[in-house]
């Protein structure tokens, strides 16, 4: 690992706080967890325990050193827990924050410059990345459910009298009367919901609905989901 971060000793890290660091974090890093970028203060006067901020590509890793440096303090934040990433350039070097979801603001100040910009510019980058993949996945917990319902449209029927018996008493009769017995959906968990939709999809299957009908029950139990 040590000769994997030597990279970031281009922006005048202090190399002791690189070793220190990279030595912890051989046994802190998750699987397939990789350091992007080590930011390290560099306050005006000599400062012989400087803090340091670790961006991977999983969290924010805020490295405090204690008891004259022979321990030290970690603090992480997920990146779905972040919601923006900030860089205040100052006289004497720059201001690296970042806010969290929960309304919590976090900074670490004296940050070099050059070193402030590499840290906003890869905190920006994992946060589009995730804003991406969100709107290319969507809710996982949605797809799971849009899944399973097609599967659950696309099912043949075979056997006529194995779905009967399964179908809800108040679903033997008329539209009206479905309609009329049916449980306001926004007090259904999502299981019952989902169970709901089974039966109107039994109910389409065996002409006792429309398929319009159905179509109109299904969007709005999604709404519910």
């Amino acid at each position: 690992m040590k000769e994997q971060l030597k990279k970031f000793l281009n922006e005048n890290q202090d190399p002791k706080a690189i070793e220190k660091i990279t030595s912890k974090l051989q046994d802190l890093l998750m699987k397939n967890e990789e350091v992007g970028y080590i930011g390290v203060q560099k306050k005006p006067a000599i400062t012989v325990f400087p803090d340091s901020i670790v961006l991977t590509n999983k969290r924010i890793i805020l490295c405090t050193p204690k008891n004259l440096g022979l321990s030290m303090d970690f603090v992480d934040y997920d990146w779905e827990d972040v919601a923006a990433s900030f860089v205040k350039e100052n006289l004497l070097g720059s201001e690296f924050s970042f806010s969290t979801k929960s309304e919590l603001t976090i900074s670490i100040d004296y940050i070099p410059k050059t070193q402030a910009r590499k840290l906003y510019t890869f905190a920006k980058e994992q946060l589009d990345n995730l804003k991406n993949t969100t709107a290319t996945t969507g809710n996982p917990v949605q797809a799971v459910i849009e899944a399973a319902i097609e599967e659950m449209e696309t099912e043949e029927v075979t056997h006529f009298a194995e779905i009967v018996p399964s179908i809800p008493p108040e679903f033997q009769s008329t539209q009206t009367e479905v309609l009329s017995h049916e449980k306001a959906f926004a007090e259904l968990s999502q299981d019952e919901l989902f169970e709901k939709l089974q039966n109107y999809k039994k109910l389409l299957d065996n002409g006792l609905i429309l398929q319009g009908e159905y179509d109109a029950f299904k969007k709005e139990i999604l709404s519910y989901m």
